[in-house]
């Protein structure tokens, strides 16, 4: 145990100590002097800037980007302007602020991505001081201008830059100053002299932090902690004020005996601290300072920089990285002097059990006696996930492990996960990787992040192995692994076309969720055509090639893949884009070889494009479909002229098509509209347009009968259908004698039981009775039966001994009609014997 705690400095009711993360691997000979240093935070990438104010062109400060473990990422000469300072978005992303007012951001490769100006007016007044901050709206900019103006943008990626109003009485800088969120709101606080104030949107308030008085002299610096809810306030008598950021209460006032300016000032305070801390840094010191009144000194050799984290504060110098943190609650009860806390006895019980001592048994006695032993698995298990060393994580869980054997009621699921957990945090721990997360970063953080932040690294195989070793979703893990993996392959300039899509195409295979078309995408953008089609031709969905062929201007293969998906929406695209890029004949010899791309532009074309609905046809001598077009155009046209030189023209290309049947009935129709139009001026009856039947009904009902029999025999009309239509005629105009001397002109096409029927419609009897005698045998019942001559149908169908008719009559008789009721049943019943 002594061991455990050797490196625990007290403080208060807490211990704080100092953990060694990394022996850096950068060998910077000149140190952290005249260097601007930016870390991000869990664990982030460090950016160093030598000599940021050297402006010869000969030579130019140098950029250079680190692992946290002090691994070269990147390093590049500075070519712009003088930076004043350098920070970090929250998707590890460098931010460049110079001088001017322009913000550049680099990936963690050196890549210049993209940049923004803080505002014209900044160009001239410069900028003094700057500082990138995170908000609930993502990555923010603040700057404080030679105006002595404050100018603020909250969301680098939603640019919208605020001024701030004026500081009464600031002349240049401030003394100190510092940006603070709260509910969603973004504020400026700054010190000037003896003044402190607060700045947001549309004020400058004057406050005073509660117990800090004008007699404790300047505030000269200040800072926040991680989560914005405490700040602390150093004066140059040498206190410090610390407190909650709202203002409405303290913590404590302490007395440093140091009035000099501290070089940084970071909080230093794990959730739910005991005892909150804050580490101020001078040139050869670095005091912890408790809420409780209490100090650490530390001495420090060489220049380092204080990076504020989520539970603790790394201290990186030009040789180490370190990690100064309060002890967590559980590690102090696990591993202080005489502890008697159940995790502890079980820690001790383990340790005898492996020197096969009986003193392992009196311990678990003692645990078992006091019913602790769930929580003292409990107990090792999260400090196991507490600590950095794994020779120690190791002790833990197997004194928990060694535990849960005597309980049978345990879930393990909490060792379990912390066991994976453990096992993921000691690989992203390794130098090589540099990743120095606590457990208490690493839950804050979430799993999925971590796992982006090893691809944005280039850490496939670590990313790959954690997902799987977690089981997490293809689709959220592996997949999103290789299609980083592989958009990243596209762009190494040394391989071949051909060895990068073998490569891509041997890792990332079938693997679900992974689009190669979005990766064929990546290398089009990186001018890669070729490698983008070969890629192409590894994706299974025809559809999703489309859109990008199109982009490569590889309309005629868009095409082809676009008939192959069988999307009609992306097979009128492509036309459309086709239609666009190519002469029209060039265009129908492409869609000949496309038959259903064809089919669908005609069907476009006939509700869109008649006319080129035309020259298709023509394209392919298709002279049947050019008639019928002809024909439909004609419909279209109002003057009889044009109309009968369209049809004229379906006549020709009927005869072309050899369609003999449809070239003459086009002919009749143009001979009818001829004699319409005659008619028409003859009679005025507008007749032209309308069918031959409808032709001869109209004639008929206007009593033109000698002009009707003519069509009717010009047109060689079936004598069928125009009998009926003259009996129709004649029986709605009620010309009865007509209608008889009609029936007598010839025999009947369409007989005389016809004539009864029309005759009854228009309740006729008298009339409907002259036919009856004229109709057949087999129609006699049922003509007597419709002008209700019962007695007539009952001798028919007696007659003719036909069982159906003789049941007709009877369902039509009635009670009264006893007698031939009876006289029926008699027939049927002889009819039935026979």
């Amino acid at each position: 145990m002594s061991l455990m705690t050797a490196n625990w400095n007290p403080l208060g009711e807490a211990f704080y100590r100092k953990t060694e993360l990394y022996e850096m691997s950068w060998n910077l000979r000149e140190g952290l002097k005249d260097s601007l240093l930016s870390a991000a935070p869990y664990g982030g990438p460090i950016a160093v800037l030598r000599e940021p104010h050297r402006r010869s062109p000969r030579s130019r400060p140098q950029l250079e980007i680190y692992s946290a473990s002090g691994v070269s990422i990147a390093s590049f000469p500075w070519k712009s302007g003088p930076v004043i300072h350098l920070g970090w978005t929250v998707t590890d992303e460098l931010l460049c602020v110079q001088e001017d007012g322009s913000v550049l951001i680099y990936d963690l490769f050196g890549s210049f991505k993209r940049h923004f100006s803080m505002g014209q007016e900044v160009v001239q007044s410069q900028v003094l001081e700057a500082k990138v901050f995170h908000s609930p709206y993502g990555t923010g900019v603040a700057i404080v201008t030679g105006s002595s103006r404050f100018t603020l943008a909250t969301n680098i990626d939603d640019l919208k830059l605020r001024r701030l109003p004026e500081v009464p009485g600031l002349q240049g800088k401030p003394s100190s100053w510092l940006v603070l969120t709260q509910d969603r709101q973004t504020k400026v606080l700054l010190s000037n002299g003896p003044e402190f104030f607060i700045l947001d949107n549309t004020s400058c308030t004057s406050v005073c932090p509660p117990g800090l008085g004008p007699h404790y002299g300047n505030i000269i610096h200040m800072c926040v902690s991680f989560n914005y809810k405490y700040l602390s306030v150093f004066t140059d008598s040498g206190h410090l004020w610390t407190g909650p950021s709202h203002l409405q209460d303290s913590l404590s006032l302490v007395d440093t005996k140091k009035t000099s300016r501290p070089e940084q000032m970071v909080w230093c305070r794990r959730p739910k601290s005991q005892e909150p801390a804050v580490i101020l840094m001078w040139d050869h010191l670095l005091l912890v300072v408790g809420v409780c009144g209490e100090t650490i000194q530390f001495p420090v050799d060489d220049p380092c920089a204080l990076v504020g984290e989520l539970d603790g504060v790394r201290i990186i110098s030009s040789t180490h990285q370190d990690f100064l943190q309060e002890v967590p609650l559980v590690c102090q009860d696990m591993f202080k002097i005489a502890s008697m806390a159940p995790g502890a006895l079980l820690l001790e019980a383990h340790r005898e059990y492996q020197k096969s001592s009986q003193k392992a048994d009196e311990y678990l006695r003692e645990i078992k006696e006091q019913r602790m032993l769930g929580e003292a698995v409990i107990q090792c298990v999260e400090a196991a996930a507490h600590e950095y060393d794994t020779s120690t994580q190791k002790a833990l869980l197997r004194a928990a492990s060694f535990g849960k054997c005597f309980l049978t009621d345990q879930s393990p699921d909490q060792f379990v996960e912390t066991c994976r957990e453990l096992r993921v945090l000691n690989a992203v721990r390794e130098a090589s990787v540099g990743l120095p997360l606590t457990h208490a970063q690493f839950k804050q953080m979430t799993l999925q992040v971590l796992i982006d932040r090893l691809v944005y690294r280039q850490f496939y195989p670590l990313a790959i192995e954690i997902c799987r070793y977690l089981k997490i979703p293809d689709y959220q893990g592996v997949s999103c692994v290789l299609k980083h993996w592989a958009s990243r392959k596209v762009q190494q300039k040394d391989l071949s076309d051909e060895a990068i899509a073998h490569a891509v195409c041997s890792k990332v295979g079938d693997t679900p969720g992974v689009s190669y078309a979005q990766i064929a995408a990546k290398a089009y953008e990186c001018g890669r055509s070729e490698l983008a089609i070969k890629l192409l031709d590894f994706e299974a969905r025809s559809g999703d090639q489309v859109p990008l062929l199109l982009r490569m201007k590889r309309s005629h293969l868009a095409l082809t893949k676009a008939v192959e998906s069988g999307d009609t929406d992306q097979i009128y695209t492509v036309v459309t884009v086709l239609k666009n890029e190519m002469n029209r004949g060039d265009f129908f010899m492409t869609l000949r070889n496309q038959p259903v791309a064809l089919s669908l532009y005609r069907q476009f074309c006939k509700l869109q494009e008649l006319e080129t609905l035309k020259d298709l046809y023509n394209q392919d001598d298709d002279h049947q479909e050019l008639a019928n077009y002809y024909i439909a155009a004609s419909y279209r046209e109002k003057r009889l002229e044009t109309r009968l030189s369209q049809l004229q023209n379906a006549v020709d290309e009927f005869n072309r098509a050899k369609n003999d049947f449809s070239a003459k009935a086009t002919e009749d129709e143009m001979r009818l509209l001829r004699l319409q139009r005659k008619l028409d001026d003859e009679k005025g009856l507008r007749l032209l347009g309308l069918s031959l039947q409808d032709t001869m009904e109209t004639l008929l009902s206007s009593g033109l009968h000698k002009q009707a029999d003519q069509i009717y025999r010009d047109f060689k009309v079936p004598d069928k259908r125009y009998w009926w239509l003259k009996l129709k005629s004649l029986a709605e105009k009620s010309e009865w004698e007509e209608l008889e001397k009609f029936s007598k002109s010839k025999k009947s096409p369409i007989g005389y039981l016809a004539f009864v029927e029309v005759c009854m419609k228009h309740n006729n009897t008298f009339e409907a009775k002259k036919y009856v005698s004229r109709v057949t045998a087999e129609q006699k019942v049922k003509s007597h039966l419709a002008v209700g001559d019962l007695e007539g149908a009952a001798e028919a169908a007696i007659e003719r001994r036909n069982d159906a008719e003789i049941g007709a009559v009877l369902s039509r008789c009635s009670t009264t009609d006893r007698l031939l009721i009876d006289r029926l049943n008699r027939a049927r019943a002889a009819t039935q014997r026979k």
